[in-house]
């Protein structure tokens, strides 16, 4: 399966295509303050990065006004920083051009709203080249659960068989393998390789470039 022709590529957000982590922990870090009076190690809030904010939230709480006192001051937090803090992979950009000039079919499946989706997008000038972004909006089920993959396959009319899920988290990992299309782990991302082995990635990529090396078909 690994060998067979890739006619569609299905991308993470955050981590994979836009640097945002360094935005991600300070908002997490803020939230944390604010509501919690400490912050707990980062290695806590990476273990649950590329799931929804509420999911996240709840292993410090079950109170579910409180959840979304803290998404929302988390969000204010991220919107006020955003622009200063998010940018391109480098790389990126360009590995995104030669694969959409090589007629491939191009999606993204995030955790993330879609505002905040489309302003990452829009910033790193990466929107035209994604007809279809399937974000935490459009989906009852979240990563790690298949749904919003297989959404994305729906709206891009593409075959599980053809497409590979290019992500940086083991939530993208076991999203991608249940819903039947190969894998690829972006090491550039914040995760260690150990977490991801479990998941058995088809593909191990070193950095954007690697994507080229893979066996396409438009």
């Amino acid at each position: 399966m690994p060998d067979a022709a890739v006619r569609t590529f299905l991308f993470d957000l955050d981590g994979t295509l836009l640097d945002s982590i360094d935005l991600i922990m300070s908002s997490y870090r803020h939230t944390m303050e604010h509501h919690v009076g400490t912050v707990p190690p980062d290695d806590v809030w990476l273990a649950g990065l590329g799931t929804p904010l509420w999911k996240q939230f709840r292993a410090f709480t079950d109170d579910d006004a409180e959840i979304e006192r803290m998404v929302e001051t988390y969000r204010d937090h991220n919107l006020a920083h955003h622009d200063a803090m998010v940018r391109n992979y480098p790389g990126i950009r360009d590995v995104v051009t030669a694969l959409s000039e090589r007629g491939v079919r191009l999606g993204i499946v995030t955790s993330k709203k879609r505002e905040g989706s489309f302003r990452g997008l829009d910033l790193a000038a990466l929107r035209p080249f994604f007809p279809v972004v399937v974000s935490a909006d459009d989906v009852e089920r979240h990563k790690p659960d298949p749904e919003p993959v297989r959404l994305a396959l729906h709206l891009l009319d593409a075959d599980a068989a053809s497409a590979v899920f290019v992500g940086d988290s083991p939530h993208d990992m076991a999203a991608g393998r249940a819903a039947g299309v190969r894998t690829a782990a972006a090491m550039w991302g914040p995760f260690p390789r150990a977490w991801l082995e479990p998941h058995g990635p088809d593909y191990w990529l070193c950095s954007p470039t690697d994507l080229l090396s893979l066996p396409l078909s438009a």
